[in-house]
């Protein structure tokens, strides 16, 4: 169903347990479209931070409510030997790193962090999927042509 509609399995996965929220997934937003600046998720930025972009940024208040926000996580597979990994989740961890821009919450492990500290995450929308990236990330040396997998600087 989601490639009926042009979507990703990994955009439509996102919400696939709770059918309610096909509306607000799915529907176009009626907002103007936002710039993809890229611009800082906390007070200090470094180098051990993610950036959230302003689509990324307006995607993540439109699809989750209250306590959710968005996970990335970085585990092994892919055509590149590391893969992100994008889910909404409720529970914080102990060693879990929060990045919150204008009420949009984006969080990272500890063990991922180190994979994609520097990065910028964004959400992108195209004719053949939506969904969300991790772009300009200074840790990975190269990635394949779709963008989920990478490998590592040595």
């Amino acid at each position: 169903m989601a490639a009926a509609r042009g979507l990703s399995l990994t955009a439509a996965a996102l919400r696939a347990a709770t059918p309610w929220w096909r509306s607000r997934f799915f529907a176009a937003s009626a907002r103007p479209p936002v710039p993809r600046e890229a611009s800082s998720s906390s007070p200090e930025a470094g180098e051990g931070q993610i950036h959230l972009t302003n689509s990324c940024v307006q995607r993540l208040l439109e699809i989750t409510q209250g306590a959710e926000f968005l996970r990335l996580e970085v585990e092994g597979g892919g055509c590149s030997g590391f893969q992100y990994r994008f889910s909404l989740d409720t529970v914080i961890n102990p060693d879990d790193r929060v990045f919150e821009q204008g009420g949009a919450r984006v969080v990272v492990d500890s063990d991922s962090l180190a994979f994609v500290k520097g990065a910028h995450v964004d959400f992108c929308q195209e004719l053949i999927r939506s969904s969300f990236q991790v772009l300009n990330n200074p840790q990975a040396e190269k990635g394949c042509s779709c963008g989920s997998s990478f490998s590592v600087k040595l």
